[in-house]
């Protein structure tokens, strides 16, 4: 109903809504009856050619396993029985052992065996590439072993990937490498089939990746295995396989022998089709994009597309003919009216002709001026009004500061402490000459600093038994621009409502660090703090804009010059940057002013 209504509302898309229905929707209809039938009898034939890759995968993992298993006969040799069996060494039957290994590689040609061992339940073993050793520890410890007393007539085919890695480094008796597989059974006295020992056979399971690299399923398919268990234990070279696909397909559960589906994996759907490895039990399981598939039936369907397009093609340009005779002057003038609407005053039309449409833009030139002159006057009064407010704003900072240090001298003066005053006059006299600034209201954050420390020996003079201080902030950061009284108002806020509300030694530490975008500075006491009512009363005061506070507001809780250093801020750099706070009642407060990262002037 909305799409309706949208063509209902423009003469020009009505032109070309009907242009392109009377030629392409006989087209469409007959394009999708023949792709329909195209489509089944393609991806039918493609399903099972696919089907038939994986079956033949999964006979050629099993004749690999069943040729290579014919050397678990070798645990039938009356030697290996009698080497077992036997508690002393005998390097003669080690030796014939030996010699049978190599005869039956010269026989059957074993390019993929890279170790044939044999161990008993005391640890006594005999390998190709070890000879005779000894194992450390009890090989009943191994779980693989262990399972194989329990069930004496298995056979396991156990790949020494995760999983299986941590269960077969057997003291170095299983071949330690990662490309390999071993096959494990036990090994039986002939008469009264007790179990003596373990028949271990490790293979190069390169032969599985070769399979996987060369079987593909069209152009970017791939097969990988998973075991009995539904772990991954084979992928394709990396680059072949997508691991966010094989983590999705191992989430279905595959209970057939042999089946194929349809996954959806995200933008691509995958065909994923599957067949089981008789000897091992493992799942070979294959993923090609379903697109891929299904490319011949793509083909008609673009043959399809392809004409649609023409015909869409030749009705479009008799649509824009007849847009660029009737149409065309009121786009123009809509299309500048919307640039206006979004804010872009500069847009001007061009009226051609003389009729009504050339009337209507030369009114729209003239308001657009008009505009324009309005918002340009509006813009000064406010930089105006803004300038004035930080002048009263800051002026309210220097006479509630000279009150408390007047405060100070005279009653160093009463007490005649002399060289006191002086040292206090020269700090005051330093203090109003950096906060002066020849009348500028931006200084460097070295001279801040400066002007703090000032304030600070002032301080520390009247209050010297209760009140020390630090400063530590980095070299580089003091010559970015601040607005001037930033941090005094903060550290004086720091010793009447903190320091000098708790008895002990006083601390104020300044700090700064600095971000991509910002620079913080931070002013910390160890005075009495605030408990959480207080703090968030504060919080609340600091959201609340500039002029909607009354003067009471900001003079109790002792926040006149916090919530004042706040605002100027504010009015400067915008709502990201200010003043926030954390305080714990008896412990102290922190104070951090955030200021954006500029070396620039703002303005």
């Amino acid at each position: 109903m909305k799409l309706v209504r949208w063509i209902a509302s423009s003469l020009r898309l009505k032109l070309l809504s009907m242009f392109i229905i009377l030629s392409s929707v006989p087209l469409i209809i007959v394009g999708l009856i023949s792709y329909h039938k195209s489509y089944t009898v393609v991806s039918n034939h493609n399903k099972a050619s696919t089907q038939l890759a994986a079956d033949q995968l999964a006979r050629n993992i099993d004749i690999m396993f069943e040729d290579t298993e014919r050397l678990l006969e070798l645990g039938k040799n009356p030697q290996v029985l009698q080497y077992l069996y036997a508690q002393s060494e005998s390097y003669g039957e080690a030796k014939a052992i030996l010699q049978t290994y190599n005869l039956y590689r010269e026989t059957y040609k074993y390019d993929k065996v890279l170790n044939i061992s044999f161990v008993n339940f005391y640890g006594k073993g005999i390998s190709e590439r070890k000879g005779v050793f000894k194992l450390d520890r009890n090989p009943l410890r191994n779980p693989y072993f262990q399972y194989l007393v329990q069930y004496p007539n298995a056979i396991l085919r156990i790949p020494h990937a995760a999983p299986y890695a941590e269960y077969n480094r057997l003291d170095g008796f299983v071949y330690p490498k990662q490309n390999a597989l071993s096959i494990m059974t036990t090994v039986k006295e002939r008469i009264t089939h007790e179990v003596i020992g373990f028949i271990v056979i490790d293979m190069n399971d390169s032969f599985i990746d070769d399979f996987l690299t060369t079987t593909k399923i069209k152009d970017s398919g791939f097969f990988y295995i998973n075991d009995q268990y539904g772990k991954t234990l084979f992928t394709p070279p990396a680059g072949e396989a997508s691991l966010a696909i094989i983590n999705q397909i191992n989430s279905v559960p595959l209970h057939a022998e042999q089946d194929s589906f349809n996954l959806s994996a995200g933008s691509k759907p995958q065909f994923v089709v599957y067949s089981t490895s008789r000897q091992t039990g493992w799942k070979i399981i294959g993923a090609a994009p379903f697109q891929e598939i299904i490319t011949e039936a793509n083909g008609i369907r673009q043959l399809i597309i392809i004409s649609v397009l023409l015909s869409a093609f030749f009705a479009i340009s008799l649509y824009f003919f007849l847009n660029n005779r009737l149409i065309h002057p009121i786009q123009i003038l809509m299309n500048k009216m919307r640039k206006a609407a979004s804010g872009y005053l500069e847009v001007k039309v061009t009226p051609t002709g003389s009729d009504e449409i050339a009337d209507l833009g030369q009114s729209f030139n003239i308001m657009l001026e008009k505009i324009k002159t309005l918002i340009d006057q509006s813009i000064k009064e406010n930089e105006q009004v803004k300038i004035a407010e930080l002048r009263t704003l800051q002026a309210q900072i220097n006479p509630h500061f000279l009150y408390n240090t007047l405060e100070s001298i005279i009653w160093m003066a009463e007490a005649e402490k002399k060289e006191s005053v002086i040292k206090l006059v020269q700090a005051l006299s330093k203090f109003f000459r950096l906060g002066l600034n020849k009348g500028f209201d931006w200084v460097s954050i070295q001279t801040e600093l400066e002007h703090a420390r000032n304030y600070l020996v002032i301080q520390q003079m009247r209050y010297h038994d209760i009140l020390t201080y630090e400063i530590k902030v980095e070299h580089q950061l003091q010559e970015y621009p601040i607005l001037k009284m930033t941090l005094q108002p903060l550290i004086e806020n720091a010793i009447y409502h903190g320091i000098k509300n708790k008895r002990g030694q006083g601390l104020i530490s300044i700090q700064g660090y600095s971000d991509d975008t910002s620079i913080v500075l931070t002013v910390r006491d160890n005075g009495i703090g605030m408990n959480t009512e207080q703090l968030t009363q504060l919080r609340e005061k600091l959201e609340q804009p500039a002029g909607s506070r009354s003067p009471q507001e900001n003079e109790q809780d002792g926040g006149f010059g916090l919530l004042n250093v706040h605002d100027r801020i504010r009015l400067y750099f915008g709502p990201s940057y200010g003043v926030e706070m954390e305080s714990t009642y008896m412990e102290g407060s922190t104070f951090q002013i955030r200021i954006p990262k500029s070396k620039e002037v703002q303005h």
